[in-house]
């Protein structure tokens, strides 16, 4: 039993698989919410950021090539931190603003559901505009990152085992020299 760690003595077949991979949760939220923000973000910039512009303007958002080129730059440099598992922790601070103003401003009106089926037709399925709860999902797993630490491979993890201290969730105990 020299490699079983002391928390899984016991654990055999199917449950200590299941102890082993648990540890890895962390990256499939930090895969999903990273790649998600970045392709938003990437699809911004693809569109020309004056697009979002006019966007946020017909919306009334106030400074909006600030806001245009701010959102821009959370969403690529929060997604890429949160892929990474970089200072999840500081980086969920404006991606979680962003998800809620864009919540308000522009998701509300059209309820909770992402996916409204309009009809189908001969070009295929025709949706409507999406409700909150993608942005209410991104926030969960941004929480939950926040509750439970960025996991295996992460920067944060490698951080934390250098300097002994608890970063983005990722705990550990004191070294004994």
């Amino acid at each position: 039993m020299s490699n079983v760690h002391d928390a899984d003595a016991g654990l055999t077949g199917r449950s200590h698989i299941q102890s082993q991979l648990t540890r890895w949760w962390a990256i499939v939220l930090r895969v999903m919410v990273g790649c998600g923000f970045m392709a938003h973000g990437f699809a911004k910039l693809a569109r020309g950021p004056h697009a979002f512009v006019a966007v946020l303007q017909a919306l009334g958002v106030p400074i909006p090539h600030v806001m245009a080129w701010s959102t821009i730059f959370v969403e690529l440099i929060g997604g890429f931190a949160v892929l990474i598992g970089a200072f999840v922790w500081v980086v969920s601070i404006p991606m979680v603003t962003v998800l809620v103003v864009a919540m308000f401003t522009v998701h509300l009106p059209y309820g909770f559901s992402s996916i409204k089926l309009i009809a189908v037709t001969n070009a295929g399925p025709q949706f409507g505009p999406p409700g909150y709860e993608t942005a209410l999902l991104y926030v969960a797993c941004l929480a939950a990152l926040n509750l439970g630490g960025s996991g295996p491979l992460s920067v944060d993890g490698v951080l934390a085992r250098r300097s002994n201290l608890d970063i983005g969730g990722v705990r550990l105990k004191h070294r004994v020299p």
